[in-house]
């Protein structure tokens, strides 16, 4: 068995796409093989900043011979049918076989190929991965019509020791490659993947991207230990700054004091957005004055022009975010908000300051339901856009909310106002904390919902591969805010108000009501609404659910049991869904509800197929004077007595109650199933037997639609 070693060496290549691209070159290489019946034991993709490289071990030396056999025409076929398949498997008549089978004599050819020999095979496998490796962002370079990521300068392509000559964006090909840039620019050769990884050791470069992460992170934390000090965590700059050097070397150095009464957010972000530096905590998790910063190279007096030279330029860095801080805080929240108009949010919804007028409203009517005083919640909204029109925000975008929680505390705004402004994108994410200040929650759920109810109000939906304005995004924040501060709200009549808002802002005062009409919304207005706000809603509250069984996946919750009771109808609560989930759940894992579930589907199936059959419903009451048997005078009275006790229990939210009415139908049903023939000789006996299954149907129905039940 042989090993191909394959290396890439270009200009340097983006820190952001060097793990896809080592991915990705070691799928295309790995599927070509396949494809080409090129068994192998391993493939690892390594890449530094300035090569991508792939070592495939346990090659065979070519492809396995194969041996085809292929039937062709009758024997005494008409002569143009034969010498038609002699061609095609390329033999003469007296090298294929005459065969008799049950239908006749046939001819049968036996053709045998000789595999390709592996390093043929590469010659023209390895350029075509190369040419389809799928950058983010290409370029070209020279005079040739080869695309890339940055300019390739050599390829280092060797099969079991050998040098595979493919032709691949007008390179040098061969066995040599060069250390790093500046400590061991020389090339040398390799013979193979343990020889090149030792060489470029050897030649200060770490090849394992992993161990170049690791090797920053320990030193960093080594360091900072040193003086008392620890490393924040930052795993992302961590990845970012591994893909930047071949070398690491991790030095500290000092921010000024001057800058110290910045927010440490401002000064954290700073350094690790434009000069990739790692912030260091003090004993109170305080940011330090100290950062630390990762040469790619080793110098001869220990790092000392390399920390001068990486403070002075933070300094100038820092001088301008202190400027903006200085700025900023000459100007109220508040006196900022007439700039908003000037912000186009999205051109069917008007500007950010119409944005910020129906969010107010939308906090506003949220608050008591999120245990929050309506006038803080509407203050906050009113501020929570106002540090868009910052200097600070500007420059850096990913402080928003941060930044006006900051300059509202030091306008004298109330800290429930000042957090809920920081916190009302929360949360971002699966990962991200979520609001349980009450002001903030009831914000942030009216910034989430005015974007949702907007975006599908003009049918601006996400699509199964694009969602360029978050809204699923949107919809898991709204689900996380409502369950885990579990928040009673009617979903249904949240939209319809939402989208009211919507509306009054398109009349600008003007009286508006559920009477408008969509066309006159659409002329009158700048959004225009193209569907029904009920159906909008309606779309909103699928969406809500499909987004609510990826979100409970991860705990085990079944999306089936989701689905059945949203196909119930009419559940917009989903504290309270969540709760009817719960007890339904709890009641499929006993023996009488599985058991329950079994004899619901098998009476299902009976009615639904003699409904076909029979081109009728049976749907509706039995008729009691036709119950024959004990068994089904047994079940007809069972399920009237759990029908009532169903509803009631539902209705008062007992959902416990309501599986136990479930429970005891078990029983009552299993005996009618052994002793009760439903399709018997009598007709009427017969449709009133298929009515009495159907009232199972509709009396489990009640709880949740059980047809959506998987098991």
């Amino acid at each position: 068995m042989a090993e191909l070693l394959l290396e890439l060496f270009s200009e340097e290549i983006p820190a952001r796409m060097q793990a896809r691209a080592a991915e990705d070159l070691k799928r295309l290489v790995c599927d070509g093989l396949k494809d080409a019946q090129l068994s192998f034991e391993r493939a690892d993709a390594f890449v530094t900043p300035r090569r991508l490289a792939l070592v495939v071990d346990g090659l065979p030396a070519a492809q396995p011979d194969v041996r085809e056999e292929r039937r062709g025409p009758r024997s005494d076929a008409p002569a143009q049918a034969i010498e038609g398949f002699l061609k095609s498997v390329g033999l003469t008549r007296d090298a294929v076989e005459e065969r008799e089978t049950p239908k006749g004599t046939f001819l049968f050819a036996t053709i045998e190929k000789k595999g390709v020999a592996t390093k043929d095979v590469l010659a023209s496998l390895l350029p075509a991965a190369i040419g389809q490796l799928p950058w983010p962002k290409s370029m070209r370079w020279g005079t040739g019509g080869d695309r890339w990521v940055r300019p390739l300068h050599r390829i280092l392509c060797l099969f079991d020791g050998s040098v595979v000559p493919i032709a691949a964006a007008d390179v040098e090909v061969g066995n040599a490659t060069v250390g790093h840039r500046f400590l061991a620019p020389d090339a040398f050769g390799v013979s193979g993947f343990a020889d090149y990884r030792d060489k470029l050791r050897a030649a200060m470069v770490m090849l394992d991207g992993t161990e170049r992460r690791s090797v920053i992170e320990a030193e960093a934390k080594r360091l900072a230990a040193a003086e008392g000090l620890t490393l924040r965590d930052d795993p992302a700059l961590l990845d970012e700054v591994a893909g930047l050097v071949e070398w690491p070397v991790v030095h500290l150095g000092r921010i000024d004091e001057a800058f110290m009464d910045v927010p440490e957010e401002v000064l954290i972000t700073s350094m690790r957005s434009h000069q990739k530096y790692f912030a260091l905590l003090d004993a109170d998790g305080k940011l330090a004055p100290r950062f630390a910063v990762v040469a790619n190279t080793e110098t001869t007096d220990g790092g000392v022009q390399v920390v001068a030279g990486n403070e002075r330029v933070l300094r100038a860095r820092l001088s301008d975010a202190k400027f903006f801080w200085d700025q900023d805080r000459k100007q109220s929240l508040e006196s900022r908000l007439s700039r908003l108009a000037e912000r186009v949010f999205h051109a069917k919804l008007g500007s950010d300051m119409d944005r910020v007028e129906r969010i107010a409203g939308l906090a506003g009517r949220l608050a008591d339901a999120a245990g929050a005083d309506p006038a803080l919640a509407e203050r906050g909204a009113r501020l929570a856009k106002a540090d868009l029109t910052t200097e600070m925000v500007g420059e850096f975008p990913e402080l928003q909310g941060i930044m006006g929680r900051y300059y509202a505390l030091h306008d004298g705004e109330p800290a429930e106002v000042a957090d809920a402004v920081a916190e009302h994108y929360s949360p971002l994410g699966p990962s991200d904390r979520c609001p349980n200040a009450p002001v903030s929650v009831a914000v942030a759920l009216a910034d989430k919902i005015d974007t949702l109810v907007g975006f599908f109000g003009i049918d601006e939906k996400p699509t199964g591969s694009k969602d360029p304005f978050a809204l699923r995004r949107a919809a898991l924040g709204v689900i996380r805010l409502i369950i885990e501060n579990d928040l009673r709200l009617p979903l249904l009549q949240v939209f319809d108000g939402a989208r009211k808002l919507y509306v009054e802002a398109a009349y600008k005062g003007e009286p508006g009501d559920d009477s408008i009409s969509v066309a006159g919304f659409a002329t009158h207005g700048r959004a225009g609404w193209p569907q029904p706000h009920t159906q909008t809603a309606w779309d909103l509250i699928d969406f809500l659910a499909d987004r609510l069984k990826v979100h409970l996946k991860g705990e085990g919750v079944r999306h089936d049991l989701i689905t059945a009771v949203f196909a119930r109808g009419g559940e917009d609560d989903l504290v309270r869904l969540l709760a009817r989930v719960d007890a339904l759940k709890r009641f499929l894992d006993t023996d009488d509800g599985a058991n329950l579930l079994t004899a619901y589907k098998r009476a299902s199936n009976i009615v639904r197929i003699e409904e076909k059959k029979d081109g009728a419903s049976y749907d509706g009451e039995a008729d009691h004077r036709l119950l024959e048997q004990p068994e089904e005078s047994g079940l007809h009275g069972q399920l009237d007595l759990a029908k009532g006790r169903i509803s009631d229990a539902l209705e008062r939210e007992r959902f416990g109650e309501a599986m136990a009415a479930l429970a005891e139908l078990r029983a009552p049903v299993d005996a009618f199933f052994d002793h009760v023939t439903v399709n018997c000789d009598d007709a009427g006996l017969r449709v009133n037997r298929l009515r009495l299954l159907s009232q199972i149907r509709s009396a489990l129905g009640g709880v949740a639609d059980f047809s959506h039940i998987e098991g």
